[in-house]
Order: C-alpha cells, then structure tokens, then sequence
C-alpha cells in the first residue's frame, strides 16, 4: 500500500482539486464549458430580447393605426371637410402612415396604412379601417 493512502490522505492537492480535475469532481474536459455554453446563449438571449422589442413597437403602432382610423371616420361622420377628416387621421397615425377617406353610400370608410417600426426587414405594413355612418343620412326615409 502506498504510503499516502496509509497516511489517510487523499490524491487532492494543496488547492482541494484533484487529480482528475479541478473543482468539484468534474473531468478535466469538462473545463471550458460554460464559456462555451455561455457564448452561444448570449447572442441567441439578445437576438430574443429584440425580436420581443420589436414586436412590442409593432403592435403599438397597429393600436395607433386602430385609434388613426376611428378619429377619421368619426370626423368624417360629423361632416368635416376631407381635409379636416384627413389631419384627425394623421394627427394619430404613426409616421410615414397613409390615409385613405371614402364614402360607400351611407358609410364613410376611413383607412391607415404604416411601415412597421424598426429595420426594414421583415417588411410588415400596418393597416387598420375604420367606418361610421354619416350624419346627413341619418333621418332620410328609404
């Protein structure tokens, strides 16, 4: 029997490592990892958190077209002028939003389209319409 194992010593260093490895019993290939591991979480982590961002900034800009398209038609039910109706669009549309007034009968139909916020790819286009009765047809026999 070798004189260290008489001794009751173990095959641990001054450190606490052993021999097979440092720590806690793990093999000497398991070092590194959790640098390795590590290094492909974090960008996957942040590619992540973007994508939750964007998305974010995407559905606030839909509620905006949403909110866009109804202060239009109800300005266009009041009977504004087009133009009017058209500024109460864009006062609530998002940036570089379009706006389109019509009228089909007794309805008038308002309509805002917007780029999706953030880098151009996925090009996504934003849309929301909105309708209400006009005023003046209200009253008017069939």
């Amino acid at each position: 029997m070798p004189p260290s194992e008489r001794s009751g010593e173990s095959r641990a260093g001054p450190s606490g490592a052993s021999a097979y490895g440092r720590g806690r019993g793990r093999a000497a290939g398991d070092r590194g990892f959790v640098t390795a591991e590590a290094a492909v979480v974090l960008p996957v982590m942040a590619l992540f958190t973007m994508a939750l961002v964007w998305t974010l900034a995407a559905v606030a800009a839909k509620i905006q077209c949403v909110d866009a398209a109804r202060a239009g038609a109800r300005a266009a039910a009041r009977s504004e002028s087009p133009a009017a109706v058209e500024a109460a669009a864009r006062s609530a549309a998002p940036r570089n939003a379009r706006v389109t007034v019509r009228r089909t009968d007794d309805l008038w139909r308002v309509r805002v389209w917007a780029p999706a916020p953030g880098p151009d790819f996925p090009a996504v286009t934003l849309s929301a319409q909105a309708a209400a009765l006009a005023e003046d047809s209200m009253g008017v026999p069939p």
